[in-house]
């Protein structure tokens, strides 16, 4: 494999650090990732408000940009909450287990190439493997425990719906993102991430009708299909809007965490901003080139070596982070229906059958001795087209119905929702004291006006201190009232 620099690591290059540049790095990791957070959230609240014609936060620290530290010393001094009902020690253990394997997702992600530190040639990397991608996946499959355990050791029944569906989304779109970084495998030959950085050194030698000229090497345009596919993925896979259904507070209250308070809370929270760096950084790493500099920057001899790579590697992951932003800023809440076939419907079909698309491009390329651009711009090109088109025709065709509805209802000529049943009364004394009209005739459902909700089973009522009025008890298990006590007695 053709190497465009000379301190391009290897998998031979990793193994054999002295155990204080081990530590340097782990320290490192944890340090950008912390950096990187508190970035993150400045960031985003500073984008949405300028989204939103709003000023955004301007107190704590030079033009507010030392808010989310404010908001992380608030968060580690708050109260912190136990449920009655929490299982406790699994309730403990669910941030730890969210946060944790997102710290260790990062450890394969190549930040640089080789360097010297204090005299000792090292990669910019932790680690990597022969299957380094395959961690982060594992990585991110461990941290769905964390979110369904938090729901479910609560003890509420809206914190672990919330897991649930956390559960199902994640598992849902982590398939399609695992498809999605198939055909990078196919065509970097390797699933080690230094190698996937090194197979996009190089641009591809493409002729066009004669005209011979050096095409583009990064994945994401080679292979767009599988770009477009891992960057809605990973959206669903971060619970980020608007695919944040496990969060929904319309819905759910909070979701998942709604029990959690103080640093348990702040694990949550860590863990989601820590998942959005990594996948990012796994964006960078598999489509956008790694830490190597872009054109025109890349014509530059000392862009690919030294410490400059890391500037380039960050731009892209902060590059990343706007587009999870810009998101949020933008696009409504899906609901959950219809978010979950998107997934199995669209995204999990076109990625085997872009998978098949590449196997064959590979294949073709091989088998006639063309060189891999030229096979992606004769072949990859159409069908990716055609796929494409495809998908549009399927899309306005499941989608008919709906928008011939809405064009008529917009004429005036039906209604766009057809009248529900008569679930009321037309008129009564109780139901209906005005004589309005029912909901049938166009009217509003009234809701009985002497209704009375009967107490709560769990709470229990004592007499107040002198008048003998009835006041509602803590309603925790095992208190008595002062009737039994004096019975009792």
């Amino acid at each position: 494999m053709p190497l465009a620099s000379p301190e391009q690591p290897t998998l031979e290059d990793f193994g054999n650090d002295v155990w204080w540049i081990v530590l340097i790095k782990v320290l490192g990791v944890f340090v950008v990732l912390v950096l990187m957070t508190l970035f993150a959230i400045v960031f985003e609240r500073k984008v949405v408000a300028r989204m939103q014609q709003r000023i955004g936060p301007n107190r704590v620290g030079p033009r507010g940009y030392l808010q989310s530290l404010a908001d992380g010393l608030k968060l580690a001094f708050k109260e912190d909450i136990m449920p009655a009902l929490a299982d406790k020690p699994v309730y403990f253990l669910a941030p730890v287990l969210a946060t944790v394997p997102a710290f260790l997702a990062f450890s394969v992600i190549p930040m640089g190439p080789t360097v010297s530190i204090f005299g000792e040639r090292t990669p910019l990397q932790l680690t990597d493997a022969p299957i380094g991608v395959l961690v982060v996946l594992a990585c991110s499959a461990m941290g769905i425990y964390g979110i369904v355990l938090g729901g479910w050791a609560s003890g509420s029944a809206y914190p672990l719906l919330g897991s649930l569906r956390s559960a199902a989304q994640m598992v849902s779109y982590e398939i399609a993102m695992g498809l999605s970084i198939v055909a990078v495998f196919l065509y970097a030959g390797s699933m080690s991430t230094s190698e996937i950085v090194a197979a996009q050194a190089d641009g591809n030698e493409v002729s066009f009708f004669g005209w011979e000229f050096t095409g583009p090497s990064w994945f994401a345009v080679l292979l767009p299909v599988s770009f477009v596919i891992y960057a809605i993925a990973v959206v669903g896979e971060t619970n980020r809007a608007p695919f944040d259904l496990p969060e929904a507070e319309s819905e759910l209250v909070g979701g998942f965490h709604t029990e959690y308070s103080s640093l348990k809370f702040a694990l949550f929270f860590l863990a989601e901003y820590i998942n959005m760096v990594t996948v990012s950084a796994l964006a960078a790493t598999l489509f956008l080139g790694g830490w190597r500099a872009p054109w025109p920057l890349s014509i530059w001899d000392g862009a690919n070596s030294g410490w400059w790579p890391m500037l380039w590697f960050f731009l892209k992951v902060v590059a990343a982070l706007f587009v999870f932003i810009w998101l949020r800023g933008t696009l409504p809440r899906l609901r959950y229906d219809q978010f979950m076939s998107f997934g199995w419907k669209v995204l999990v079909p076109t990625a085997l059958l872009w998978i098949l698309v590449v196997a064959t491009m590979r294949t073709v390329s091989r088998e006639t001795d063309l060189s891999t651009g030229a096979v992606a711009l004769y072949v990859g090109v159409p069908v990716a087209l055609l796929v494409l088109a495809g998908l549009l025709v399927a899309s306005r065709a499941t989608h008919r119905d709906t928008r011939l509805m809405a064009a008529d209802a917009a004429a005036g000529e039906v209604h766009a929702v057809d009248p529900g049943a008569e679930v009321l009364p037309p008129v009564g004394p109780s139901r209906r004291p005005t004589g309005g009209p029912t909901r049938a005739e166009g009217g509003f459902p009234i809701p009985p006006m002497d209704l009375v909700v009967p107490p709560s089973p769990r709470l229990r009522r004592e007499p107040a201190g002198g008048e003998g009025g009835a006041v509602v008890a803590s309603g925790r298990r095992g208190t008595t009232t002062v009737e039994e006590d004096s019975s009792d007695a």
